[in-house]
């Protein structure tokens, strides 16, 4: 007779932990299919989205090889995986590696060559392979975890994109319990990461219900005290009076404070219009635009979180406000007598906020009446998070888990203390965690007994990533605060039609994955015509594989055999894997080799160069340019709106970039890229034709325009390639190894007195004939030579006679 304690059968495989993972029918089913094709797997959180990737990891390694790739979104979330698989695959502990941006390039070169399972952040990869630092030719298995984040210009598109082109052998498993918000936005996910199939399970499958509990969700409406909407009201009456300007302007179509977010994008959009053709109201509407948008934040910081966190928020505009460079917003905004009254009230506010007070007496119902153990507080905003965590401090033991930024008063968290937060509330040191979003995602925080909203989530793959974190093992509760008339009930309403629009939307694309599967394998019949060639399926004239292949020799392709039984350790012997023709990966000696600076990534330009087989880019942090052609070639790419404000201040004009350039290159380039030159700011043109003039003829610059980043990116290409293949020289970072003519060393020292230049180095060499004879002059004998006046003359003084200190 069975006994109710039997443990439940686990998954045996080559690779796995014996009795480690518990035999889920529907993750095996998931499982086998994602061995078998490029795979979206959608299921919900908390029900093992991870495992089905770790079984279709092990496999792959087990018959095909290679090594195997996973890329998360956070740092918490990769460290996570990389525990989970170190557990549950035999394999070398140090042969599982992670790589985040903690980890030296140098280093994950090396770590690359050795591993058998990256765990990496998809930057860091993304970066890695546009410096050609490594290679995805021998990764048979590509896991893409928040898979929904494929869009725009995300890595994980750029990564896939590569991945078809250069693996031998790819097989990629996207994987979200939200994939996206229509079928239209699923289909570029699928697209964007190579996808055939679509598998998705909800929690209506058989398979999948016994495993998931109800979770109910309540609604906590809060009043909220005459005082605090005193301060509200305060901060709208500016906004409204803010918005008046706006429209006279003939951007704003209403003075309600309460304006949605679309409205305010396209009031921004028009001002940009006006800038752009150089009409002043432009200027002053954008100033306008961006003190409503300071001001709304502190409306719903005072509305929808607390009066301590529109304190934190007042106090960081007012140390703004009197920094150097203030903008005119931060400084209108903490003058006008309205909002410095609302200030006042803030800090005179000594009551318990009305949120405060629900969320310690539901933490005291769950951890105390109920014999609960862990609770989740989720919050929007840092502040809360960090004033909550105080305030809950006193009663219970509780800490926060904020993400790794800084920020003026207030103090981002590092991996490693995030990594140490997470272990404690798992182990059960503290009972109550006090979130940011960067728990939301996928983390694996333990069963708990209520996760509570400090406010509604206007976004439903939100929503869905928090409840996630209850109702696995039991019944859990999710609580939401909303606090009556405010932005609170638009974001519950919103927040109630999106999930409902997700629920709807993952049941439709369980019904038509068919459908989805059949479009996307016609538009996807050759993935790696990224990179020119087919990695498709080599078919026969019948429409069948023409070679079955030999899963143990690595070149069998993607299996069609079940998986279900080979997770199951079940033999079969009718595997009929497709034949995959690969893009081979670049030949050393036969490419054009461009050195980025890796602070240039923020344009597309190095992941276009690298897309290209001809090309190899290499990422360096330059002390000068931003683009290295050849031992003489350097580049410096700004954009028309960069280059004319480099001409008016900033930290380094564009003279001195460039004739630091000019010193360690020859033919030292500036680029300026996009339409308008003349028609940016009120400067008048001719002082831009002068300053393009002056790095012609003083600094020895070519000044060339292109009409874009495409532009830019085929212009290096060519001068790269007439460098390196036509006049055959060498790429160096360090510049030409040639020596100056004894002219050009007398300048070069003159002009480096108090960073003069080269111009007015030649005039005082004119005046005093030689070097001796500068160093000498006074200040009054300086000011004979052209171009130095007082202050010149001063500076190069003060340099030649103050005594030398030594280093600070």
């Amino acid at each position: 007779m069975a006994t109710t304690d039997e443990e439940p059968p686990s998954i045996e495989h080559p690779l796995l932990e014996a009795n480690f993972l518990e035999r889920r029918l529907y993750q095996l089913k998931l499982a086998g299919t994602a061995a078998n094709d490029h795979t979206l797997v959608c299921l919900p959180t908390g029900l093992g989205k991870t495992t089905v990737s770790l079984l279709v990891t092990a496999r792959r390694l087990d018959e095909v090889g290679g090594t195997s790739l996973m890329l998360a979104p956070t740092k918490p979330l990769v460290q996570q995986h990389a525990d989970f698989y170190r557990e549950a695959l035999r394999i070398p502990d140090d042969e599982i590696v992670v790589f985040t941006g903690d980890v030296s390039p140098d280093d994950r070169a090396a770590l690359w060559d050795e591993a058998t399972v990256v765990m990496a952040t998809p930057q860091v990869i993304e970066n890695d392979l546009v410096g050609s630092r490594i290679s995805l030719a021998d990764v048979t298995h590509l896991t893409f975890d928040e898979c929904h984040r494929a869009t725009g210009d995300y890595a994980y598109n750029y990564i896939a994109e590569r991945y078809h082109a250069d693996a031998r052998d790819p097989l990629v498993t996207g994987m979200s319990a939200s994939p996206g918000g229509d079928e239209e936005a699923i289909l570029e996910v699928c697209e964007n990461l190579g996808i055939h199939e679509v598998e998705v399970m909800t929690e209506a499958d058989a398979d999948v219900a016994e495993f998931t509990h109800d979770t109910d969700v309540e609604w906590e409406r809060i009043d909220l005290p005459d005082d605090v909407l005193e301060i509200r009201d305060a901060v709208n009456e500016v906004i409204r009076e803010r918005l008046e300007h706006l429209k006279e302007l003939g951007v704003a179509a209403s003075t309600q404070p309460d304006q949605s977010q679309k409205d305010l994008n396209r009031m921004r959009a028009e001002l940009q219009k006006l800038m752009n053709n150089d009409q002043s109201e432009g200027y002053e509407g954008m100033s306008i635009h961006a003190e409503v948008m300071k001001l709304r934040q502190a409306v719903t910081l005072v509305e929808t979180q607390s009066v301590e966190a529109l304190r934190r928020y007042f106090d960081r505009q007012r140390n703004q406000a009197r920094s150097s460079g203030a903008s005119k917003a931060s400084q209108r905004l903490v003058s006008d007598p309205r909002i410095r009254e609302a200030m006042r009230r803030a800090e005179e506010f000594d009551q318990l906020h009305p949120k405060y007070r629900k969320t310690r007496m539901l933490l005291a119902e769950t951890l105390g009446l109920e014999g609960g153990e862990r609770v989740i507080v989720f919050t929007e905003s840092r502040d809360t998070a960090e004033a909550l965590t105080d305030f809950l401090c006193e009663s219970f033991d509780a800490k926060r888990f904020v993400g790794q930024g800084d920020r003026e008063g207030s103090d981002g968290m590092t991996q490693t203390q995030q990594q140490e937060v997470l272990d404690d509330f798992r182990a059960g040191e503290f009972e109550v965690l006090v979130s940011t979003s960067v728990a939301e995602e996928g983390l694996d925080v333990p069963e708990v007994d209520l996760v509570l909203f400090y406010e509604p989530v206007p976004t439903a793959i939100r929503s869905i990533q928090r409840k996630g974190r209850t109702g696995r093992q039991s019944e859990g509760r999710v609580v939401v605060l909303m606090a009556e008339d405010t932005r609170d009930e638009a974001y519950f309403w919103i927040s109630r039609r999106r999930e409902k629009e997700m629920e709807s939307e993952l049941r439709e694309l369980k019904g038509i994955a068919d459908d989805l599967e059949n479009e996307l394998e016609g538009d996807q019949q050759a993935l790696s015509d990224f990179g020119g060639e087919t990695a498709a399926k080599v078919n026969g004239s019948d429409g069948k594989p023409t070679d079955s292949g030999d899963p143990s020799s690595g070149s069998g392709g993607v299996q069609s055999q079940p998986g279900l039984q080979e997770f199951a350790a079940e033999d079969t012997d009718d595997a009929d894997p497709d034949a995959v023709e690969t893009h081979e990966p670049h030949a050393d000696g036969d490419t054009v080799e461009v050195v980025a600076d890796q602070r240039e990534m923020d344009a597309n330009i190095a992941r276009d160069l690298s897309r290209r087989d001809e090309i190899e880019v290499r990422l360096e942090t330059l002390e000068v340019g931003d683009y290295v052609l050849s031992d003489r070639v350097v580049v410096e790419r700004k954009s028309v709106a960069d280059f004319v404000d480099s001409l008016v201040g900033g930290d380094r004009s564009v003279f001195e970039q460039i004739g630091a350039m000019a010193r360690h290159y020859s033919r030292p380039i500036v680029v300026v890229e996009g339409e308008g030159l003349y028609e940016q700011r009120d400067i008048h043109p001719n002082a831009i034709r002068g300053a393009l003039s002056s790095l012609a003829v003083d600094f020895g610059a070519s000044v060339l325009r292109t009409e874009s980043e495409a532009d830019t990116t085929e212009l290096l290409a060519v001068i790269a390639g007439r460098e390196q293949e036509i006049s055959s020289r060498e790429v160096s970072v360090h510049g030409e190894k040639q020596a100056k003519t004894l002219s050009e060393q007398q300048e070069y020292v003159v002009s480096s007195i108090a960073e003069i230049g080269p111009v007015t180095a030649r005039s005082l060499l004119s005046e005093f004939g030689t070097v001796e004879a500068v160093m000498i002059a006074t200040e009054d004998e300086l000011q004979e030579a052209d171009g130095v006046g007082r202050v010149t003359a001063e500076r190069i003084r003060e340099v030649i006679g103050t005594d030398y200190t030594g280093p600070s």
